[in-house]
């Protein structure tokens, strides 16, 4: 994939200084964005009311943009018939009025300062940001209205989908207001660009086209090496080797070929070059003999690679891959990010995956409530599905599995990771509220996978 060039139909993600950038390159007075922008928050309100005749409104307006938008939204409700009333944000006392709404245009992300918002009972929609949410971290800056709607402009911004900010900003609607966002470089991932990103299955595949070497498990954690290798069949992988260094042949389900492997993970270069992908990591526990046949598989292996688990840890002095003819992505959650770069990742989780990628010369997948994938040349993608029945054991192995099928399906390393992270999240969706086990995650991903339409009608793959 040429850089970002089958990315640019995604929601774009940018911060307040690209937005800033963005603004300042547009051909368009800014008296014309801002009555875009009023015009968008004025209909959000109307759809949020469900009607306009007669509604109270509440605009709490601040001194800048994010203000003057919510201005224009409270004259347009007005000349609808609705009862407007205009609050400063900079003199509001302790509660607002009652209100069939409040509009928050206080501060959106033009906020650098702790605020304490005033109470209210009433509804929120918030412009752009709800006010007191950092826009690069999703971090509350003080104490802001939660929103049960926000309307953001031209593009998404980093703290509607990181930290509180997520759930503080509701339901989010990105409206164009006639900005051009093509300079963007990270983009969310949506449903939609799963089945653009992973390759289907052509007509005349067979099994080795797609092959997967799974290694991983010792003695006491086969249950990973199973999860990573039924993982990797179900997301699509045409032929699955097992390999538990030092233990039994196959420790897996009975579809995969167990194949031994000696402590020193001796792989021959031939057999290495059957396959289209390998995952390395799972369950292998921390030995030192783990950590250096690992970075011989890192180091001689010509094959796409998903590193992840006791893999990782067995990086963590330092293991560049960037010198590699082949991509490895690495799944880090926040203690093995530490490991491997030296330091726990920043609150501004985008720059902390870019920084990780540019240092490791790996795709960068920073899990977390919200994950953040990045490539090496800054490319990022933001991944939401999810929740925290993910934060058990073994989802972590089930994930490497998926992503170890993408890249074997021929997925570029990014949108490989990035896809495995949303389709991982979305196995939940039909599974119980509590008690989820990584164990029932694989057997939903078919009916997963058809139904973003990764592989379409038998017959009919490219």
């Amino acid at each position: 994939m040429a850089a970002g060039s089958e990315l640019r139909p995604m929601i774009p993600v940018v911060t307040p200084d690209e937005m800033a950038a963005i603004d300042a390159a547009s051909p368009e007075p800014a008296t014309t964005l801002i009555a875009r922008a009023g015009a968008a928050v004025a209909r959000a309100a109307i759809d949020e009311m469900d009607g306009c005749l007669g509604r109270r409104v509440v605009v709490l307006a601040g001194p800048g943009a994010n203000g003057a938008d919510g201005r224009v939204a409270a004259r347009r409700l007005a000349l609808r018939g609705a009862r407007t009333t205009v609050v400063d944000a900079s003199g509001v006392g302790d509660r607002l009025p009652d209100a069939d709404l409040v509009i928050d245009a206080a501060y959106g992300t033009g906020l650098r300062r702790p605020w304490t918002a005033p109470a209210t009972e009433s509804p929120v929609l918030a412009v752009d940001l709800p006010s007191g949410v950092d826009p690069l971290t999703g971090c509350a800056i003080g104490r802001p209205l939660p929103a049960e709607r926000t309307v953001t402009f031209a593009a998404l911004k980093p703290g509607l989908l990181l930290g509180e900010g997520r759930r503080l900003a509701g339901r989010v609607e990105v409206v164009d207001i006639g900005l051009d966002v093509s300079s963007a470089t990270a983009w969310l991932v949506t449903d939609d660009d799963i089945s653009q990103m992973v390759p289907s299955r052509p007509v005349d595949a067979h099994k080795w086209q797609s092959a997967c070497w799974v290694v991983a498990g010792s003695s006491g954690m086969e249950g990973a090496a199973g999860l990573a290798a039924t993982a990797a069949q179900r997301a699509g992988a045409g032929y699955v080797r097992l390999s538990v260094p030092g233990g039994r042949a196959h420790d897996g389900p009975s579809e995969a070929v167990g194949w031994p492997l000696d402590r020193n993970f001796t792989v021959e270069p031939g057999e290495v070059a059957r396959f289209a992908s390998m995952v390395v990591g799972p369950g292998l526990g921390p030995s030192v003999e783990v950590a250096a046949g690992v970075r011989r598989i890192v180091a001689d292996t010509s094959v796409p690679m998903v590193v992840d688990g006791d893999g990782l840890k067995a990086l963590r002095n330092g293991m560049p891959c960037r010198d590699r003819v082949f991509p490895v992505v690495l799944t880090p959650h926040d203690g093995e990010f530490e490991s491997l770069t030296g330091g726990r990742p920043a609150p501004d989780r985008l720059r902390a995956a870019r920084s990780g990628a540019s240092a490791t010369g790996a795709v960068m997948l920073l899990k977390g409530p919200t994950t953040v994938v990045a490539a090496p040349d800054g490319r990022t993608l933001v991944v939401n599905t999810g929740d925290q029945r993910l934060a058990t054991a073994g989802s972590g192995d089930v994930l490497a599995g998926i992503v170890g099928a993408f890249l074997a399906r021929g997925a570029d390393p990014l949108c490989a990771a990035a896809a495995g992270a949303h389709v991982h999240g979305r196995l939940l969706d039909s599974l119980a509220p509590t008690g989820v086990v990584a164990g029932d995650l694989a057997p939903r991903l078919v009916e997963t996978l058809v139904a973003l339409g990764v592989d379409g009608p038998l017959g009919a793959g490219a």
